[in-house]
């Protein structure tokens, strides 16, 4: 279950997922649903599509309900998939990536788990 803490409005640069994570769009205040571990995340839509032009409200901090896209164990890192779900961060060695939190509940694939929200980057 969400309990997010910032929710900020943005501009959709394209089609957005619900419980989709999303990263910096092309512009100022622009988002776009994340698509690699190598985008900037910012955070996660909440239960509503957008395409683009809509103004998504995005959880930034607390935990939000978020897509698994994959095998998510509770406490793992999270980065974005190519469709903006949730998949367990695992950067090759030398490789920088961006994660949007930390995982809340275990699930699989098209689950709708939680994240704790706090985007940041690691090293492999």
């Amino acid at each position: 279950m969400s309990n997010p803490g910032l929710i900020k409005t943005h501009i959709a640069d394209g089609a957005i997922g619900k419980f989709r994570i999303v990263a910096q769009g092309a512009s100022d205040g622009a988002v776009k649903q994340g698509t690699s571990g190598t985008d900037s995340l910012l955070g996660v839509t909440e239960g509503f599509a957008y395409v683009a032009g809509d103004r998504p409200s995005i959880v930034r901090s607390g935990i939000a309900d978020v897509e698994y896209g994959g095998v998510v164990t509770r406490g793992a890192p999270l980065t974005s998939d190519a469709s903006g779900r949730a998949i367990v961060a695992a950067p090759a060695v030398g490789v920088n990536m961006r994660t949007i939190g930390f995982a809340e509940v275990s699930g699989v694939v098209g689950d709708i788990g939680s994240v704790l929200v706090a985007p940041n980057q690691i090293q492999g």
